[in-house]
């Protein structure tokens, strides 16, 4: 399994406009549609990542102990599905409906909106404060697969704290660590 880190985008870049489909309903949905009036959450994840499930269970309990309108959620794959079938939106649509995500899990076929994020490995977590600036970027927690450590999602749940409490994020943040996006291969 290789290991990417995030790219660690710009605090304070704004937040890229998308429409993507919803693999459970789907419907169009774009940024306006899943943004919180405090602060709004885009991970980046897939189906087979050891990294991402390794996560998964605290992802679903992070989407649930946060669903209020003061905090936006989706989840978005972009990997290539001509290379990895077990990322196709039929399979997403599996995994959200059988872990029960409480939030939209958007597919993003031509990869264009995971370039505007800059995201480079699953999982990425992005968060964006009241004025959709970036206000976090990094890692969920410190486990990962073989380490021992608890699953918590004591970094991503302490950004979105504070910017519940109108403050801003400690600007000293961690790279997520997980496998690189699946990128399609670049035209001959």
């Amino acid at each position: 399994m290789a290991k990417t880190e995030s790219t660690m985008t710009g605090l304070g870049t704004p937040a890229p406009a998308f429409e993507l489909p919803d693999t459970v309903t789907g419907r169009t949905t774009r940024f306006d549609d899943i943004a919180g009036t405090k602060a709004t959450v885009v991970m980046f994840i897939c189906n087979h990542c050891p990294f991402v499930t390794h996560v998964l269970d605290g992802l679903v309990r992070f989407g649930r102990d946060y669903a209020c309108d003061e905090v936006g959620i989706a989840a978005i794959s972009a990997n290539d599905v001509r290379r990895y079938p077990q990322d196709a939106p039929d399979r997403m649509k599996e995994l959200a409906e059988f872990r029960e995500f409480p939030f939209p899990y958007l597919h993003d076929d031509n990869q264009d909106t995971a370039r505007a994020f800059g995201a480079a490995c699953t999982p990425d977590f992005f968060v964006f404060d009241a004025g959709r600036r970036l206000a976090y970027r990094g890692r969920f927690d410190d486990a990962r697969p073989g380490n021992d450590r608890a699953v918590t999602g004591a970094e991503l749940r302490a950004a979105v704290d504070t910017l519940l409490r109108g403050e801003r994020p400690d600007a000293d943040q961690i790279p997520s660590v997980g496998c690189n996006v699946k990128w399609k291969a670049e035209p001959a």
